[in-house]
Parts: C-alpha cells; structure tokens; sequence
C-alpha cells in the first residue's frame, strides 16, 4: 500500500512550512501563559503544527493505493440432457439411482469448483431436472449459450450427461470447438439397436385448397423387424388409405407417396399409422398426426352477359386458371337465381335496352357486392350512366371508336408485369362508343385510350369505390382480341391472364369492415408453443382503441372450455393462454363497447411434438467425437465416481489469482478526521486549562 499525490512532491514541504510557520507565528513569542514554562508553548505548537499541517496535506488530494489478491475457483459446468429419450432407457429404478449419483457429484464438484449446473432440451435452464419431459434436444443450443456466457471467464471444463441424440439445431461437434475446453460426456442410453419399427417422418404442406388433390410422402424404417406391416391413413374413423409394406431386411428403410383429397374445409387432423410387428421395443413411434388447413379460398364469380360473346370465353379460361375463383356464365334474360350468392359479378354489356337489369343493380347495391362494367355496343349508356358514377359515357347512338390501349405509368394500385407495358400498345384495338369520357376524380386510371395516331386523355380501364364498394369499367368490348394476339407473340396467354388476374383480384378483394376483430397469431401451433390471440376494437371513426373489457373463451374437441380476459396492450387486446396439449380448438372472442354486444370466433390447433421417440438407439459415437476432440472424455453412469477424479488429473481446472488495484482518498478516512478534532480539542483544552482564553 502506498500514498499518491495528486500534486508533485514537493508540495508537501510547503505543506509543513504552513504549518511551522502558523505555530511559531502563534505560540513562539506568546507570553499570555504568565509563570508557566516555556515547554506549553512547545506543546501548544506543536499541536497547531500538526492539525495545520495535515489539513494542508488534505488540500493536497492524497490517495491511498493498494493491490488486493483475489482467488477465484475454476468454473466446471454440469448439465443434464432432460429430454423424453433418456426416460426410455431407464427404469424407475435405474433413475432413482443415476440421480443419486449426480447429486453426489454436483456436491463434490461444487466443493472444489465454482459450479453452475443446466439442464438441456428444447430450451436451456439453470438447474438439475431428472423429469425427462423435453419434446426435443438441442445439443449445440446448449454448447453456444455456454460460449457465450463464459467466455473470457476461467471455465475449466464442460460435463454433458446425455445420450447424443439431438433432433434440433447444429451438429454439437461444431459448436463444440468454440469453447476451447475439456468436455467430459456421460454416456447415457443404450447403444443396442433394438427391433422397432418407426414412422420416421411424414412430409406434407400446411395448406390445401378445398376441392383439390395433395400429397403426403411418408418414410418408414425398421431395425432387426423381418415381415409386413400395414400402412393405414385416417381421417377420425374413416379410413383414408390402406396398403401392405414387406419388410426384406434387418436395416429396412422406404419411402411411400400417398394423394388425398381435399373435401372438407378446415383444419383437418390425418393420422398416419403402421400396424405394430411383434415384439419392437415400442410402438408409440408407429403414427404420427399430421394437420392441414384446408380453405376454402375459392371465390364465385358470375359472368353475366347481354348475349353471347367472344370476351366472354376469354375471360372465363382466364379467369378458371385460378384454382381460388369458380366461374359461372349467365345471361341477363335468363338468370333465375339472385346475383347475391356470389363473390363478383361482371356485367358484359349491360344494362341494356332489353335488360335493363334493375334488380341485379339494386342486389349488387344492397349486398356491397364488387363488379365490374364492360362497356358494348348493346350497353344503355343512359342506364349505365345511372347505375355508377366512376365513368361517365356521353356518347352517340349506334356509333363506335377503335382504340387501342395506353399503361397509365402513374396507376399504383397494384404492379404489373413490365413486358405487359411495353407490349399492350401492340395490342388489336377494342370497340369503344363515340362520345365523351370523363373518370370520377377519385378513379384509379389504368388504361386509357389512343384513337387512330392520338393519344387521348379518355379512360379505357378505371379502377374505384362507389359507397364502399369496389368497382371497375371496361369502356370498350374486344378484349378477347388481345388474348388471342398474346398467344401469336409469346405462345402463352401471360400478359392477358396478368393483367385480367390482377384486375379481379384488386377489385374482389374484400376489406375487414368489422368493428371487433380476434385472431391468432398462427394457425397451426406445436405443443411448446404459447396460445397467444389478438383483438382489436374500433369506435365508429375507425380508430382503434381499447377502452372496455374484452373476454375470450376457447373450446377444445371435448366441449371444455377455458375462459380468459385479454390484456391491454398500446390501443390493442392481447393474451397469452399458454400451452395446450394436442387437438383443434374454437375460440370467441366478445366485448360490449356503447351498449353493444360484439362477437368473433376464430380457430387454432395444437399438434403434437413427437421427435424423441422415433430415436430410440443412443448415439454415444458423437459424444465420444466431442470428447476426444475438445481433450476430455467419455464415461458412463457406472462410472461416475470416477469423473471427479479424472477432472482433477487433467488439470486444466485451475483456480486463478486476480490483482486489482483500489484506491481510495485519504479525505474519506474518519480517523483522519477524528485526529484533526483530538489535536485541535487538546489544544483548545490547554490553552483554556492554563487560562489564556
């Protein structure tokens, strides 16, 4: 320990010099003592000398410097594998005593080490767990987040009790090279293969579309099983599929594809299985469920016509080239069912004079039902003129105008193909009626009109809303002309089917007008994941916010229910429900917001985690490739005693000595301050005791 000024050194004589001077300035010549000797007045000074002096050197800023050692133990990490494949290679028995030993050796390793202990699976926590109830085992999960927490710190070495199979994340040997110290593996599992039959793994897609065909590809192995198996698919008790697989050998391994139908909306449970041979291990790695949402995204779409007409085919095989639209033709004079059951309705040539079409106009008001004018020779451009606002014709009776179509580069509703815009002036012109066009101002201009060398301002193709609903205006008939010269210049109706796609599409797309709304935020979740379901609430504005109370209340297949109050969040409704076991659930979702009663409902499904039973053979071939190379080695339950022992020998747990240096100022010392009070009390206490004052 030494002292530090912060001044140089020779301060210090100044210091002193204060205070002599200040004693010999007080006491030297002070004679106020009377017959007292002379030695009071060297007492008295030398007490004034001593509190100057030091007050002095305090102004001086000194600081007291000290090196402190510190021993720190090595830290030696301990971590259990906690997942659901360990349980299947031990007893009750054996379990009860595997943990004793390993809470023997956590005692011992902690009275030496500085100890952390982990468990390891789907996720990584801060403690022994001997539950074996983690759905997957991400080894190299573990092995980073140790890397990234003790790195730069004294870790002496990395003690992994598991049986090497991982079904998530990296390969371990990988991640294991990070950490640059000794990991010990303690072998657990058997590494026997046994006679099991497995459904390895079964490949689907999330979605299918109602109607159609999709495929499932299932990969079945089976380990020292000779025989058949049968191959079954179900849907509840129906029976989906059944075939025979021949097992020819002792490591067999095939792959079969299996085509389903599509025929019911939403989200469908399939069980894939395969008939248990006699005497395998297990058979709970024989099926596997599979969920698959099926929609029913088809929309339905009327083409209603004056009369027949070529525009008409060619916007059907358009339009039918979309698996998510049904098309149906109709004719004005003929139609018996109500436009309302449809999702779009485009009116070729009408109204007319002979069809007037009153009632398809008022369904299509009423229902907010989106459409689309194509504009003909045979349109009553009176009548049309009434029934929408978005263009306006005024034009001459019985005469036309060619014209072919201009891109309006400044459309932005939605993109189109590039090769669409530097093509469509090609295109054969369309029969537009002689007169006046005039777009309403809030129209999305999409093509517009060149008469002969001209190009005009005329809108051709117009895009809008009218009272909420989305509509749009073909001025002109012809169009299947472009699909026909489409097919002359490329061999392929894209251009055409883009750009009528595109048109029905963005004028059928409907808006969530719904003032209380609550969804999921996946449809399909696994049994690790948190049930978390959104709500929103907007006021007549269409401002959202979240002022009253809302409730949820999800239902299992069984009829039970599970009540729950979102939670505010900013101006939202959120919930976390936590986690679900297996199964399709319906939720409801209701709120009271200026005396009204809102509702919505929603569903979700929860499938099952089944990754750890279909590895039933240990795979210590890994874990003794991760020891060897990262300098440790591999043990088993048998053994344990003996790592202690083998940790200690290999001596790379060292502890280490930390020097740090603390200082600290002499200011803050309360001894100093209590020796300036005692020297300066005790001269006060003389000088009274003797009488000067």
């Amino acid at each position: 320990m030494n002292i530090v000024l912060q001044y140089p050194t020779w301060f210090v004589l100044i210091c002193v010099a204060v205070g002599l001077l200040y004693a010999l300035g007080l006491y030297y010549k002070d004679n106020r003592f009377g017959e007292q000797t002379r030695t009071l007045n060297w007492i008295l000074g030398v007490l004034r000398f001593l509190s100057v002096t030091i007050i002095c050197l305090l102004l001086l800023d000194p600081v007291m410097r000290a090196t402190v050692t510190e021993r720190r133990a090595p830290i030696v990490v301990l971590a259990q594998d906690n997942s659901e494949s360990i349980a299947q290679s031990m007893d009750s028995v054996q379990r009860k005593d595997y943990q004793a030993k390993m809470k023997a050796l956590e005692q011992k390793l902690a009275e030496k080490y500085d100890l952390k202990v982990y468990s390891f699976g789907q996720d990584v926590r801060n403690e022994l767990e001997f539950g074996f109830s983690d759905k997957v085992t991400n080894i190299s999960q573990f092995i980073e987040e140790m890397y990234d927490m003790y790195s730069g710190q004294n870790l002496g070495t990395v003690i992994m009790a598991t049986d090497g199979v991982y079904n998530q994340g990296n390969n371990p040997i990988y991640s294991g090279a990070k950490l640059n110290v000794p990991i010990f593996s303690i072998a657990l599992g058997d590494t026997i293969p046994k006679k099991d039959l497995v459904l390895k793994k079964v490949y689907n897609n999330q979605i299918a579309y109602l109607g159609d065909k999709f495929t499932i590809q299932v990969d079945v192995s089976a380990i020292n099983c000779t025989g058949a198996t049968q191959l079954s698919v179900r849907k509840g008790a129906r029976s989906l599929h059944s075939s025979t697989i021949n097992i020819d050998n002792n490591d067999f391994f095939t792959t079969v594809e299996l085509t389903l139908d599509a025929d019911v909306p939403g989200v469908q449970r399939y069980t894939v299985a395969l008939s248990p041979v006699a005497g395998e291990v297990t058979s709970a790695n024989n099926a596997k469920d599979i969920y698959i949402d099926i929609l029913d995204a088809r929309q339905k779409i009327l083409l209603l016509a004056e009369s027949p007409h070529p525009d008409i085919a060619a916007l059907r095989r358009t339009i039918e080239s979309n698996k998510n639209y049904e098309v149906e033709i109709a004719y004005a004079d003929k139609l018996k069912e109500s436009v309302a059951k449809y999702d779009f309705v485009v009116l070729h040539q009408l109204p007319s004079k002979r069809n007037p079409i009153t009632n398809v106009l008022n369904t299509i008001k009423t229902q907010k039902l989106p459409h689309w004018y194509i504009v003909g020779a045979l349109t009553d451009l009176g009548a049309y003129n009434q029934a929408q606002s978005l263009v306006t014709i005024n034009g001459r009776i019985n005469q036309t105008n060619d014209v072919t179509a201009v891109l309006n580069t400044k459309f932005n509703s939605f993109t189109l193909n590039e090769k669409l815009g530097e093509n469509i002036f090609k295109f054969p012109p369309v029969t537009t009626p002689f007169g006046d066009f005039k777009a309403r101002a809030d129209g999305q201009v999409l093509l517009t009109q060149k008469i002969g060398s001209v190009t005009t301002d005329y809108p051709l193709l117009v895009l809008g809303e009218e009272r909420g609903i989305k509509s749009g205006v073909m001025a002109g008939e012809g169009i299947w002309k472009w699909r026909i010269f489409n097919y002359m210049q490329y061999q392929n109706f894209d251009l055409f089917d883009e750009l009528v796609g595109k048109v029905i599409q963005y004028l059928s797309t409907k808006e969530d007008k719904r003032r209380f709304r609550a969804f999921a935020s996946s449809n399909l979740y696994t049994e690790n994941d948190q049930i978390v379901i959104d709500a929103e609430l907007y006021n007549d504005n269409y401002e959202r916010v979240n002022e009253p109370d809302a409730f949820v209340e999800i239902t299992n297949e069984k009829g039970e229910k599970f009540p729950f109050t979102f939670n505010r969040n900013s101006s939202a409704y959120t919930l976390n429900a936590g986690l679900f076991p297996e199964g399709i659930y319906r939720f409801e979702a209701r709120t009271t917001y200026n005396g009204e009663q809102l509702k919505i409902g929603g569903q979700f499904t929860v499938q099952s985690i089944q990754l750890e039973v279909f590895e039933t053979t240990a795979d210590h071939r890994l874990l003794n490739l991760l020891s060897s190379k990262n300098d440790g080695a591999v043990v088993y339950p048998a053994n344990l005693e003996s790592l202690f022992e083998m940790i200690d020998a290999k001596g790379v747990a060292k502890p280490l000595l930390y020097d740090s240096v603390k200082t600290r100022s002499l200011i803050h010392l309360k001894w100093i301050f209590f020796l300036i009070m005692g020297l300066l009390s005790m001269e006060w206490f003389l000088r009274r005791y003797f009488g000067a004052y």
